[in-house]
C-alpha cells in the first residue's frame, strides 16, 4: 500500500511539472515536427522509465524531507532493468535520428537546392527599378528605436511603464514606416495595467522628421509576455496547437488597427526543410485570432514568409548548385552578409546581394524574393560586393568618422548603384551616398539625398562612364526667360541654378563648362537651353545659349 502511494505521488508530480511545462513553453505537441517529436520521446521516456523502475525497485517518500537540500525520495533496485520497457523507450527515439538523417543534405541535396524555386533571371538594365525611388528607406532599425525613444522621452510619465519593442518595417496605406510597439516593461507593471500598454510609435522609413504617437489602440498581447498574453501562448493554444509557428511581425492594417503576424509553417522532407503555409493574424487589441493560408492572406499583409527561411533558401541554392561534392566551388554562390526589406508597386521584398564562394570574392547580382507569394528574382550583374562600396563611401568621409549602413541597389541613370547613409558614432545620419556597383571608386556623397545624387552624376560624367546627353530618358530643347539664378562652388566645379518664367516646375541645373555666358546670365534674360530630367526630377543642362548676347567665344 506504502508503494502505490508513493507511485501514485510520484506519477502526480511528473504530470503536474509537464502540464506547467506545456502551459509555460507552449511547445508543438505535433509529432511530426522535430520539436514535438522530442516532447513526446521525452515524455515516453520518462513515464516508462519511471514506471520499470518502480516496478523493479521500491520507491519511498518521506514527508519530512520535503524541505530544500534534501530529497524526499528514496529508491532500492532489486533487478535489471526490463527489456520491453527499455524497447519502448528506444523505439521513437530511433526513428527520431532515423528521420533525421533520411531528411538530411545528404540524401535531400535536391530538395535543398531546389526550395526556393527557379528565380527569374533578368539582365540589369535601362528598364530596371527594384525598388520605388520615392520610398527609399533612409532610415535603419536601429535609427527607427532611436526616433521612437526620443518621442517615448517626451512622456516622462509613459516612459517609466513601458519599453520599445522591435521595430518592423512596412508599408501602411502607402506609406513605408517602422512600427514599434510599446510593452510593459516588468512584471507589477502588467499586472497593474492589464487593459495593455496605451498604442505604439510611427517612424517614417523616408523622412527623420516624421515621427508619430498613436495612442488610440491598447497593445494587450505582445511576445514575452504574461499568462495568455503571451503571443506565442494565445497563438499555440489556438490555431496553431498543432503546427509550427514562429515569426512574431508587428503590422498594421490600413486603418491603424495593430496585429501580431505569427507564420505557420510545416516541414517538406522529414524534420528539415520547413515552408511558410501562410499566417495568423493575432488581434493585439482584442485578441481575436484568424488563420489563413498563403493565398488568402489579406492585401495588407506584408510578410508571410519568415526572413531566416527565406535566406536559408538563398543559401541552399547557391551551395548545392551541382551537389554536395562540389569541392571546386563551381557556379556556388552566398548571400551577402546583410539583407533588407525593401518594397516596389507595393509589394513587399526580402533584398540582398550575392557573391561568388572562394577566392573570387566579387559580386555577382542581387536577389529579391516576394515576401508574400516567395516568387524570386535574380538581376546579374558583375561588380563589387556592399562590403567594399561600405568602405569606399567611409573612404570619402574618412575624416569625419562617419560609418556606412548596408545599402539597397538602385538604377540610377542606367548605373547599378549602391546607396546607403552615413551615420555619426551616436547613429545619426549626417550624409547620403551613392556608390557605382562596376566602379566602386566612383562616390558620390551629400548631406541631402539630392545633393548626393547630384555628385554622384557629376563623377559618373568626370569617371567617363555616362555624359550628360546619357542622363534621363530623353533630351529636350526649351527657351524662355531666366526668372531666378544662382551659382555655387561643389565638387570642384562651379554649378548653376536657375528657373525658367515658362516652366517653374523645373530646377534647371549647369555646370560652368556648359556654357561661358552662365557666368553673365541675369534674370529677364532670354536663354534656350538643351536638358534632360534626372532620375531626381531635376533637369541637366548639356546645352546653354544666352539669346541676349549676340557675341560668340572663340
Amino acid at each position: 500500500m506504502k508503494k502505490t502511494k508513493a507511485k501514485s505521488i510520484v506519477f502526480l508530480i511528473i504530470t503536474l511539472l509537464v502540464a506547467l511545462y506545456i502551459f509555460f513553453e507552449a511547445p508543438n505537441l505535433n509529432p511530426l515536427y522535430l520539436d514535438g517529436a522530442v516532447f513526446w520521446a521525452t515524455l515516453i521516456t520518462i513515464y516508462v522509465g519511471v514506471g520499470a523502475l518502480m516496478k523493479i525497485g521500491d520507491f519511498s517518500f518521506h514527508p519530512e524531507d520535503v524541505q530544500p537540500g534534501r530529497v524526499p525520495f528514496s529508491y532500492s533496485a532489486k533487478a535489471k532493468f526490463p527489456k520491453i520497457p527499455a524497447i519502448i523507450i528506444a523505439v521513437p527515439w530511433a526513428v527520431i535520428v532515423v528521420v533525421m538523417i533520411i531528411s538530411s543534405v545528404f540524401f535531400q541535396w535536391k530538395a535543398y537546392r531546389d526550395q526556393l524555386g527557379e528565380p527569374e533571371v533578368k539582365k540589369f538594365d535601362s528598364e530596371v527599378q527594384a525598388i520605388d525611388v520615392s520610398q527609399i528607406p533612409i532610415v535603419d532599425e536601429e535609427l527607427a528605436l532611436q526616433l521612437a525613444q526620443k518621442k517615448l522621452g517626451e512622456r516622462p510619465a509613459l516612459g517609466s511603464q513601458v519599453a520599445l519593442y522591435t521595430a518592423t518595417i512596412q508599408m501602411v496605406d502607402g506609406e513605408l514606416v517602422w512600427v514599434v510597439p510599446l510593452y510593459h516593461s516588468g512584471f507589477f507593471k502588467w499586472l497593474t495595467n492589464m487593459d495593455g500598454t496605451p498604442g505604439y510609435i510611427v517612424v517614417s522609413a523616408t523622412n527623420t522628421n516624421d515621427v508619430r504617437y498613436v495612442e488610440g489602440y491598447k497593445i494587450k498581447y505582445h511576445p514575452d509576455s504574461y499568462l495568455l498574453f503571451d503571443v506565442a501562448r494565445k497563438v499555440r493554444f489556438g490555431p496553431g496547437l498543432m503546427t509550427g509557428i514562429t515569426d512574431y511581425s508587428f503590422e498594421l492594417d490600413d486603418d491603424g488597427q495593430p496585429y501580431w503576424a505569427v507564420s505557420t509553417y510545416q516541414y517538406t522532407r522529414g524534420f528539415a526543410l520547413p515552408e511558410a503555409t501562410g499566417i495568423v493574424l493575432l488581434n493585439a487589441t482584442t485578441g481575436e485570432m484568424q488563420r489563413y493560408s498563403v493565398e488568402d492572406a489579406p492585401e495588407w499583409v506584408d510578410r508571410v514568409q519568415p526572413e531566416d527561411f527565406i535566406i536559408q533558401q538563398i543559401t541552399n541554392r547557391g551551395a548545392y548548385v551541382h551537389g554536395i561534392f562540389n569541392f571546386a566551388n563551381k557556379d556556388k554562390y552566398r548571400p551577402s552578409e546583410g539583407h533588407n526589406i525593401v518594397y516596389n508597386n507595393g509589394e513587399c521584398y526580402l533584398f540582398t546581394g550575392l557573391t561568388s564562394v572562394g577566392a573570387d570574392d566579387s559580386a555577382i547580382g542581387f536577389i529579391m524574393v516576394d515576401m508574400v507569394t516567395k516568387k524570386p528574382i535574380m538581376y546579374e550583374i558583375s561588380g563589387a560586393t556592399e562590403q567594399a562600396a561600405q568602405h569606399s563611401a567611409e573612404g570619402r568621409v574618412q575624416d569625419l568618422g562617419y560609418q556606412a549602413t548596408f545599402p539597397i541597389i538602385l538604377n540610377i541613370d542606367n548605373q547599378p548603384t549602391y546607396f546607403m547613409t552615413l551615420k555619426d558614432r551616436i547613429g545619426l545620419i549626417k550624409q547620403y551616398a551613392f556608390v557605382s556597383v562596376t566602379n566602386y571608386s566612383t562616390v558620390g556623397t551629400g548631406e541631402s539625398v539630392s545633393a548626393a545624387l547630384r555628385d554622384y552624376e557629376s563623377k559618373l560624367r568626370t569617371d567617363g562612364v555616362v555624359t550628360i546627353g546619357d542622363l534621363g530618358e530623353s533630351s529636350e530643347t526649351m527657351q524662355g526667360t531666366i526668372l531666378r539664378i544662382s551659382g555655387e562652388y561643389s565638387g570642384g566645379n562651379s554649378i548653376y541654378k536657375f528657373i525658367l518664367s515658362e516652366n517653374q516646375d523645373i530646377l534647371f541645373m549647369a555646370e560652368s563648362s556648359t556654357g561661358l555666358e552662365l557666368a553673365l546670365t541675369q534674370p529677364g534674360d532670354k536663354v534656350s537651353v538643351t536638358y534632360s530630367l534626372s532620375s531626381d526630377g531635376v533637369a541637366n543642362v548639356s546645352s546653354f545659349d544666352n539669346l541676349n548676347f549676340t557675341q560668340k567665344a572663340n
